[in-house]
């Protein structure tokens, strides 16, 4: 896999200490939340340090950890405190779930007793930059072997550990993998004789073949236009190369001017004045813009996240068969094949430096990173861990699951990763541009017009923590 950011160098000797980050206070101001747990936080523990136990964990500690607070973290987390109990750590896992991270966790921080293990994620996550001086390297946890003896670094999919890289500081561990792509029902194209487009001039005759079935080729909604960013930004890369994507996240001047990002959007804008998307969709919010294709089939194919299976759960008419296409190139000659994807990773752990117990959160880590509870996460979740080869052949009943593990398998070297209009602050500018381009009220000039603007005042703001793409 190609990553976003700059490579680490693999350690030559497995470091069975962390390296403590000097803790700096966050700005917050609230009481310490409370919630509900699985045990008691203990006193720090004192490293015992064998082979097996490369963290020198203290056998019956407590880890205090504040997860995200959905029904699949707490039932992952409920298995993961099980699993820890039994172990030769007999670790204990307390749970503190909770729907606003930055609000609740903020002040924890400034008391300067944070959790020991931290998932930020969802709308009220603290973002990494924002953390880096108050959480540990994790560097010494991925070269460390998971409970099946396998170097971490080595268990996981190739670059996904680049994507909390800060100058060589892994910073977080991204847990789980997400997977863009483009998604459709298997049995209705089937069913219609029709194949994924290669190319955008593919996309443009099977639009016109789902127009005579009285269906559109895309749909939209509000909160996720930006989707339809990314998938030009894919497209741009996959037809320019790399040298595009690096020159997107790093913010460069005309970057949004390059010709491989203009062929892209003028792709796109082809369809939209073909009229091959469901009209309406900047005034439609996301979840019923979604039902529109995976539910009553109005549309018939959607660019997301492999997340999008789990987040439509019963709004997906009985038969779907979702899987996952390669997003188009513009032409047959592009610089990367068809086959090159993006993937992503989701659910960020951190370790705060100033935590109880940081031994214990690596031991949770190191035991989240191993084959069972992989597996087991993948079966709630329907998503696939950064750890490789924990997805059965079934996919536990879950056609889009083996759809995004195989997409990744076929990509190989050519998948790639980006994430900067979500770590920088594009936010109301995405949006506002792809609302008003997918509605056919923007052209392809002013659309990468306003988004130059976009990067150029984040990349002018020196407030703004910045991470170096190759």
């Amino acid at each position: 896999m190609v990553s976003s950011q700059k490579p680490i160098s693999r350690r030559q000797v497995l470091s069975l200490m962390g390296l403590a980050a000097v803790a700096v206070p966050l700005a917050a101001c609230a009481a310490t939340p409370g919630g509900t747990a699985f045990g008691t936080p203990s006193a720090t523990p004192v490293p015992t340090l064998d082979a097996k136990n490369p963290f020198g964990v203290t056998a019956g500690t407590t880890v205090d950890s504040v997860i995200f607070d959905n029904a699949k973290n707490t039932e992952f987390f409920a298995y993961l405190a099980k699993e820890l109990e039994k172990s030769s750590s007999a670790l204990t896992l307390a749970v503190t779930p909770s729907a606003q991270i930055a609000q609740q966790v903020q002040p924890r921080f400034v008391a300067g007793n944070p959790p020991d293990l931290l998932h930020s994620a969802g709308a009220g996550s603290i973002p990494v930059a924002t953390l880096l001086p108050s959480v540990l390297d994790l560097n010494d946890l991925v070269d460390a072997p998971n409970l099946e003896g396998d170097v971490i670094r080595d268990a996981v999919y190739p670059g996904v550990l680049e994507l909390a890289d800060f100058d060589g500081k892994l910073a977080a561990i991204n847990y789980s993998l997400s997977v863009h792509a483009l998604w459709y029902s298997r049995s209705l194209f089937s069913k219609m004789g029709w194949k994924a487009p290669r190319t955008w001039d593919e996309a443009m005759d099977l639009g016109a073949a789902a127009k005579k079935e009285g269906k559109y080729l895309f749909t939209w909604g509000k909160e996720a236009a930006s989707y339809y960013l990314s998938m030009a930004i894919d497209s741009a890369i996959k037809e320019g190369g790399n040298e595009v994507r690096v020159a997107l996240a790093n913010l460069e001047p005309k970057s949004w001017s390059q010709p491989a990002v203009k062929a892209a959007f003028t792709a796109m804008k082809k369809a939209v004045d073909a009229g091959y998307f469901l009209p309406g969709g900047a005034g439609t919010q996301f979840k019923a813009a979604q039902a529109q294709w995976s539910l009553r089939q109005e549309a018939i194919m959607y660019p997301s996240g492999s997340w999008i299976e789990a987040e439509m759960g019963a709004e997906i008419a009985d038969g779907f068969e979702m899987v996952g296409a390669p997003n188009p190139t513009v032409t047959t000659k592009s610089a990367l094949p068809y086959e090159a994807i993006r993937f992503a990773g989701g659910n960020r752990f951190v370790v705060p430096t100033a935590g109880a117990n940081t031994v214990g959160a690596k031991e949770t880590l190191r035991t989240m990173l191993s084959r069972d509870a992989a597996i087991e996460f993948a079966r709630i979740n329907k998503s696939p861990t950064i750890l490789r080869n924990t997805v059965p052949k079934d996919g536990f009943g879950s056609t889009a699951l083996v759809s995004a593990t195989d997409l990744l398998e076929q990509a190989g070297t050519n998948a790639y990763a980006w994430d900067f209009t979500d770590a920088y602050p594009f936010g109301d500018d995405k949006g506002r541009v792809m609302n008003d381009f997918l509605s056919g009220g923007m052209s392809v000039a002013d659309a990468l017009s306003e988004l130059q603007k976009a990067s150029d005042r984040i990349r002018e703001d020196d407030t703004i923590v910045k991470i170096k793409a190759s």
